[in-house]
């Protein structure tokens, strides 16, 4: 009997990610996150970093249209970045970028 490979639990936001690498739209500058985020993203095995790279990367699908057009407008006008995530224990995580690009903060909307 053949070993199958192990299959990686994936959201369908994530395989249109992995299969077409997007630019950063903006710079993160500092990325912090608050106990809370790091608590969740440790319970959950997730890492910060895929979380950081779709909301650079302008994947917004999870949030309504008005929202997605909002950090559109933003990237335009130098606007706070706002994205959020569904973790895999069904939690929200919220990931800003101030207006000013100086840092990026990933946070429990419990945090804000």
């Amino acid at each position: 009997m053949q070993a199958q490979p192990a299959v990686e639990d994936h959201t369908p936001q994530d395989v249109v990610t992995q299969a077409t690498p997007k630019r950063p739209l903006f710079t993160l500058g500092q990325a912090c996150a608050t106990p809370g985020a790091l608590d969740a993203l440790e319970q959950n095995q997730q890492d910060p970093a895929r979380f950081l790279a779709r909301h650079v990367t302008g994947d917004w699908l999870e949030m309504c249209a008005q929202d997605q057009e909002t950090n559109r407008e933003a990237l335009v006008h130098g606007a706070r970045v706002f994205s959020a995530y569904t973790m895999k224990d069904g939690k929200k995580l919220w990931v800003i970028t101030e207006s000013d690009r100086s840092v990026t903060t990933l946070l429990l909307p419990s945090e804000y």
